[in-house]
């Protein structure tokens, strides 16, 4: 197979070298490429004929001379052979088409090049076929690294550029600068509402292993809680969350009047599911809002979020209504601050703060305080009593109950952050 020890003989079929078969064929097996590429790669089918017959072919042409340029010398294209392919493959990203097609489609067209030259093969050229099935697998490698790598140099411009939009607008939204005019210079549409989420996220067991970088470990919580709220919400999310928690602002096809509650069901459920996969707590204050009243839904969120962290709310999403009473009380001024006095004096003795809280969070069942508490229901009945001596309200009692209650917020609110 060679003339010597440097210079590969190049494949024949039936004794005609396949460079030029390819060469001869060109025009003709462009076009079955670009029949077969219609037929197997779907996105292909959607372009326009004007590209499909023009940019397209051209690609295809250039590629297939590549390979019987390759077929000639056993030497695989260089960078400047490659540099059409590359910009092709960044275009594509351009358009939005998927990678996968994109390197689909060079292998469509190699299979397709591979058996119309197949056809002229004989008995005698299996040696020929074999080194011609080589230098076909040696292409694509070259080929695939060469489009993947445009591909992603491109795609990695575009989400920058998209990630600035992003970040843009979200400054403009929280600070309640120029919303329209920066929507408008980078090109975004404004929806008609955002649904304003202040999270507060729990740290995942991983980020206190022995061993483990809780750096790394975090990363990989916010990325499943990116992908699991972009894969549950419709439209684009602006997002600013670190470790602990932060801002996400989700865009909603009507104004705030017309949210629903299904709406706000749905939003709950990615929120449970966002708890689910990244495997920890979260905490979420929500509000509705147009744009130009983000700033104050944000703080409305984020108020509502730590009323129901300090009124010992499970995890989950919490709107306004949600924690009428625990806001109100929570409020700053005398009678808040005389409410709170009413429970102050158990603070000197936390254990039964704690019991009265835990008797308040289990329904008012001492059955179930026990068993939260790890105590004896009897410990509880006497902790209880002793509450009641000191404060003058017995929490066991139906018309204290409420007043203990709203007593306890309001002594949260007051010591709380």
């Amino acid at each position: 197979m060679s003339h010597d020890a440097g210079t590969p003989t190049p494949p024949a079929f039936d004794g005609v070298v396949l460079h030029q078969r390819l060469s001869d064929a060109l025009p003709v097996l462009a076009g079955r490429v670009l029949d077969r590429l219609v037929d197997h790669v779907p996105v292909y089918d959607t372009m326009p004929g004007e590209q499909l017959r023009g940019e397209i072919q051209r690609v295809v042409e250039q590629g297939i001379g590549s390979f019987a340029a390759m077929l000639r010398t056993g030497r695989p294209p260089d960078e400047s052979q490659l540099l059409a392919l590359r910009q092709s493959a960044a275009k594509r990203a351009e358009e939005g088409v998927p990678v996968e097609a994109v390197v689909r489609a060079y292998h469509v067209g190699a299979q397709e090049c591979l058996q119309q030259m197949l056809v002229h093969a004989t008995e005698d050229d299996l040696e020929h076929v074999q080194a011609a099935t080589v230098l076909v697998l040696q292409f694509l490698e070259r080929m695939t690294v060469t489009v993947v790598a445009g591909f992603f140099a491109e795609r990695q411009a575009v989400l920058g550029e998209e990630q600035s939009a992003r970040q843009a607008l979200l400054t403009a939204l929280v600070e309640g600068a120029d919303v329209a005019g920066t929507a408008a210079r980078w090109g975004l549409d404004l929806p008609p509402c955002y649904l304003v989420l202040d999270l507060a996220i729990g740290a995942h067991p991983d980020e206190a292993l022995d061993g483990v970088s809780p750096v790394i470990a975090a990363k990989r919580k916010l990325r499943r809680l990116r992908v699991e709220l972009d894969r549950h919400v419709d439209g684009t999310v602006l997002s600013a969350l670190s470790g602990d928690g932060g801002l996400a602002l989700i865009p909603c096809r009507t104004d705030p009047d017309h949210v629903t509650g299904q709406d706000w069901t749905r939003l709950a459920g990615a929120v449970a599911h966002m708890r689910k996969v990244a495997g920890v707590d979260i905490t979420a204050g929500a509000a509705s809002a147009v744009a130009e009243d983000v700033p104050a839904a944000v703080a409305l969120a984020q108020e509502v979020r730590r009323v129901a962290a300090a009124s010992e709310r499970p995890p989950g999403l919490y709107r306004l209504s949600d924690v009428l009473l625990e806001y109100q009380l929570m409020r700053p001024g005398p009678a808040r601050d005389e409410l709170a006095g009413l429970v102050r004096p158990l603070t000197a003795r936390p254990e039964l703060l704690d019991t009265v809280r835990a008797y308040l969070r289990c329904g008012l069942s001492r059955r179930r305080t026990a068993q939260e508490l790890c105590v004896h229901p009897n410990t509880v009945d006497y902790r209880l009593r002793r509450a009641a001596e000191i404060t003058g309200l017995d929490v066991t009692a139906g018309p204290d109950a409420l007043r203990v209650r709203a007593a306890v917020s309001a002594l949260d609110a007051a010591g709380g952050p």
